[in-house]
């Protein structure tokens, strides 16, 4: 039930900024021609491509989000990963866009390519700026309350626009200023912004599709959750594993050899659940007990106990 609600967050978040994307687009457009501004117009055609960005993450959500079945026996979650690839993999080809006309510009020594625009190109720029920047926030909060990489790449690509339009804005001041080459300047550095988000992005969902284990502190955090529960003597192993965005665990714990099967049984399944309850990201955990030495045993009595 938990991963379906996730699942509409995803796709409520996606429809809406989709939405918002392309209204913010048409305006641009506009605003783009009527001022004739080309940076305006380019900065158009950048939201545009939000568009089909969020149309990626729809898929790749709704994939992940699809049931077990008897040829994916763990689940689709790593279709999300797939998704935030091929986002990073987009953001960084906008990038590096951004910088090369930005380059291209001053190696032919004519920034004055940038046309000088009307003032209504400047009041979209700066439009663009605040509500693109606002769902980028929007977006990341979602992305982090599910932990979804797809979304969070999603975000990201929401503030290349906004770093987008801070150049266009920039660009466009300065040209009224009598600057223009604060605009390939500005498209630079911002091509070094967005390849770096865009770098790790597409590390994280590597990262997530090869088996890599959890941080050390959550790792210690359910070690310190499994000596909590009544019956445990010890672990002699965890492991654990991320599975596009969610966790797998195995554990090996202790416990008194001299239990019968059900009292073993019922310390593992109160493990199993505690992992599971205090950690959402966890998916499955499978709990294996190993029957404790004499010496264990005698080394976990209290002092009454041995008397």
């Amino acid at each position: 039930m938990k991963q379906q609600t996730n699942q509409q967050i995803a796709m409520r978040v996606s429809w809406i900024t989709m939405i918002i994307n392309i209204v913010l687009s048409i305006f641009k457009f506009l605003a783009g021609i009527f001022a004739k501004s080309g940076a305006m117009l380019s900065d158009a055609v950048h939201s545009a491509s939000d568009v089909f960005s969020t149309i990626i993450v729809m898929i790749g959500v709704k994939i992940s989000g699809k049931a077990s079945d008897k040829g994916h026996p763990y689940g689709h979650e790593r279709m999300e990963c797939v998704a935030a690839i091929l986002l990073a993999i987009f953001l960084a080809s906008t990038g590096i866009g951004i910088g090369y006309t930005g380059i291209t510009k001053i190696i032919s020594g004519n920034p004055n390519e940038l046309s000088i625009p009307g003032m209504l190109a400047l009041i979209a720029a700066i439009v663009s700026i605040i509500v693109k920047e606002g769902m980028y926030w929007y977006t990341r909060h979602a992305a982090k309350k599910i932990n979804s990489s797809a979304l969070m790449a999603d975000a990201w690509h929401h503030r290349s626009d906004a770093l987008s339009s801070v150049g266009s804005f920039v660009g466009i001041l300065g040209a009224r200023l009598g600057f223009p080459i604060l605009d390939p300047l500005a498209s630079i550095v911002i091509c070094c912004f967005i390849v770096k988000a865009a770098f790790s992005i597409f590390m994280d969902a590597i990262s997530k599709m090869t088996d890599q284990s959890c941080d050390e502190k959550t790792e210690e955090e359910m070690r310190v959750t499994i000596m909590e529960q009544p019956g445990v003597m010890g672990i002699d192993q965890i492991k654990t594993r991320l599975f596009g965005d969610r966790v797998y665990v195995d554990i090996e714990i202790r416990a008194d050899g001299e239990q019968t099967l059900n009292q073993a049984h019922q310390i593992a399944q109160m493990v199993h659940d505690q992992i599971e309850h205090r950690f959402p990201t966890v998916k499955h955990c499978m709990v294996h007990v190993n029957p404790a030495s004499s010496s264990q045993l005698t080394n976990n009595m209290t002092e009454d106990e041995k008397f």
